[in-house]
């Protein structure tokens, strides 16, 4: 019987390797997938619609009210849900059919759009309504997006893992450069409130791809336990598998010490490179198109690439390098030279750490592990804010150059002192 196990694992491995070989230098060759491929051609949409929403909402509050202040507060109220409803996200995608959940999530974000965009056309609109369904979208959104993570591993095989990773990165990252675009073109050629009936199109989009999945369900024992008695266990196994807590931790540095310089674009533009509101646009379209140019890159080299371990602490430690010498240099081409690279590597790094955590936690135990990993949206405020108070009294340059020093640091400590990192393989 063991012999007979033996050999069908062998086999098995064979296959693999046989699959991987055949879509090695395959670029999109997780989307053969069906499933996937409509997940991927849904979080396009999804994409799409959230950029576009944010573009209308910063619109209509500042149309209502004027205040700089309130477009601020605005901003960061979007964070706050992952942050509060986050963590109950997780236990509850590891408790019911993700694939209904996802559902009821979408067909929430759909009809709040309806209804803004009725709100928004007949002129009924207040601030309060901008809060109330930022708020709310955010809480959709925070049950959503790991449900999203969950299921990747659900509808690809192991040795497409790494590629589907890398192309759902793309479908998001394609959005925040397409997104916003979209969001200023429909507001001048229609209105702001006919951009909330394009998001309602987008989302009705979402529904239908997901209609068409068929996904694993979710086991009857996961509800054998109470919800708190879940959230207790995903936190206890992140905490003891040493890991699963690294990966974790180390991404809460670069969003909270690295995401954030592009909050100083607009003070580099001025006072350092002076180049104009044309070189500013420049300068934050960059990063973008050095993380799609990395991520399919990454897609394309995904089924030769073993030790990911290391791929994810190179991509750490040259981010923060990058930005150390982008905030010293005077030079414009250099600047955009040097944000390429940082956009490249950091989401090299997010692309990384997302494959890792998949192929290390348990189906069981994902969403919570997933919703996690996800809290690091939330401390993007206190990025902005950090970054943003430092410069006030040190300037930009240096502020940039200690959040870079401190990326790097990071990536060095990791390398030294966390081994697991060093050699774990795919």
């Amino acid at each position: 019987m063991a012999l007979q196990e033996e050999t069908a694992a062998t086999e098995l491995g064979e296959e693999v390797k046989s699959e991987t070989r055949r879509f090695r230098f395959t670029t999109f060759a997780s989307l053969r997938h069906r499933n996937f491929a409509y997940l991927w051609s849904g979080t396009l949409l999804m994409g799409a619609g959230q950029w576009i929403q944010q573009v209308t909402l910063g619109w209509l509050m500042y149309d209502l009210t004027g205040s700089s202040i309130l477009l601020g507060v605005l901003n960061g109220a979007r964070s706050i849900p992952f942050l509060v409803a986050g963590p109950i996200a997780g236990v509850v995608a590891d408790r019911v059919d993700r694939r209904k959940l996802l559902l009821l999530a979408e067909q929430f974000l759909f009809a709040t759009a309806l209804i803004m965009g009725w709100l928004a056309v007949t002129e009924s609109v207040a601030p309060w309504h901008l809060f109330v369904f930022t708020l709310a979208t955010g809480v959709a959104w925070s049950f959503s997006d790991p449900v999203r993570q969950s299921l990747i591993p659900n509808v690809v095989p192991k040795q497409d893992l790494v590629n589907a990773v890398a192309l759902n990165s793309v479908a998001n990252n394609a959005m925040k450069v397409i997104g916003p675009s979209f969001g200023g073109f429909f507001i001048a050629l229609f209105s702001a409130g006919a951009n909330f009936f394009v998001q309602a199109v987008a989302y009705a989009g979402v529904l239908s791809l997901i209609y068409r999945m068929e996904v694993p369900r979710t086991p009857a024992r996961a509800r054998q336990s109470s919800m708190l008695a879940n959230l207790k266990e995903g936190l206890r196994y992140v905490w003891t598998n040493r890991l699963v807590l690294a990966l974790i931790l180390s991404a809460l540095v670069p969003r909270l010490l690295a995401v954030p310089y592009q909050t100083l674009m607009p003070v580099f533009q001025k006072d350092v490179l002076r180049v104009g509101p044309a070189g500013l646009g420049m300068l934050m379209a960059a990063p973008g198109i050095g993380g799609l140019l990395a991520l399919l890159t990454l897609a394309s080299i995904a089924g030769r690439v073993r030790r990911q371990g290391l791929l994810m602490l190179a991509a750490v430690t040259l981010l923060g390098l990058f930005l150390v010498v982008f905030s010293q240099t005077k030079s414009f081409r250099l600047a955009l030279l040097l944000l390429v690279g940082v956009g490249s590597c950091q989401v090299m790094f997010n692309a990384t750490v997302n494959t890792l955590l998949h192929l290390t936690v348990p189906d069981e135990l994902r969403g919570r592990v997933m919703s996690t990993y996800m809290l690091d949206r939330g401390l993007m405020p206190a990025g902005a804010l950090l970054a943003g108070t430092s410069a006030h009294f040190i300037g930009a340059p240096a502020t940039t150059g200690l959040m870079g020093s401190a990326v790097l640091l990071l990536g060095i400590y990791l390398a030294l002192r966390v081994p697991v990192i060093r050699r774990v393989q795919v």
